[in-house]
C-alpha cells in the first residue's frame, strides 16, 4: 500500500466533492450547517484555490482530506477546516495520520507557527471529545442561536514558541 501526503490541485475537485459528501453525511443527519457538509464543485475549487487543502492518497484515491488557511478575525494561528476521510476507511487511523502530518510537518516545522485552531459545533455528538483526545483545548465560543454555538479549539504545537508568542503580545500591550 503506497500513501502520498500532497496539497490538492483543481483537478482533484470531484473527486474531493464527492468523498467529502458522504463523509459528511452524519454532519447532514444531525442537521448541522457545516459548509462542507453541502459542499458544490464551485465551493471545492475555491477551497483548493483559496487555501492549502492536503490530502492523503492510498494506492493512488484519496481517503481524507483537510484544509489550513487564516481566519484572523478570531486568532494568529493556522485555522483547520473541511476535514473529511472516506467512510470506507474510517476507524483505520487514517484522518489521525493526516491530521497529524499537517499539523506537524505544514504548521509546525514549515509555518513554524507555535499552534493550530479549528472550531466546530457544541451540537455534534463525538467531535469535541475527539479532537481533546488529540490534544486539543477549547479557548473560544460562540453562539449561534438555534445552532448552539461554535467551540473553537487550539493546539500547542511548539510550548516555548507559543510563551515567547503571548509574552510578545502582553509586551505590545502595555
Amino acid at each position: 500500500m503506497s500513501e502520498l501526503f500532497r496539497l490538492a490541485t483543481v483537478e482533484d475537485a470531484e473527486e474531493l466533492l464527492d468523498l467529502t459528501l458522504r463523509a459528511y453525511e452524519p454532519i447532514r443527519k444531525l442537521g448541522i450547517k457545516f459548509p462542507a457538509a453541502t459542499a458544490t464543485i464551485q465551493l471545492v475549487k475555491e477551497n483548493i484555490q483559496n487555501s492549502r487543502c492536503y490530502v492523503l492518497e492510498s494506492d493512488g484515491k484519496i481517503v481524507a482530506t483537510i484544509t489550513a488557511r487564516t481566519y484572523k478575525e478570531i486568532m494568529n494561528w493556522p485555522f483547520l477546516w473541511w476535514f473529511a476521510v472516506d467512510p470506507l476507511v474510517k476507524k483505520k487511523g487514517v484522518g489521525s495520520k493526516l491530521l497529524t502530518w499537517v499539523e506537524e510537518t505544514i504548521i509546525r516545522d514549515q509555518l513554524g507557527a507555535p499552534a493550530v485552531t479549528l472550531a466546530t459545533s457544541d451540537q455534534h455528538p463525538w467531535l469535541i471529545p475527539m479532537y481533546e483526545r488529540k490534544g486539543y483545548e477549547r479557548f473560544f465560543e460562540v453562539e449561534q442561536g438555534e445552532e448552539g454555538k461554535g467551540v473553537f479549539l487550539r493546539k500547542i504545537l511548539h510550548p516555548e514558541r507559543y510563551e515567547l508568542e503571548k509574552y510578545k503580545e502582553l509586551q505590545k500591550a502595555n
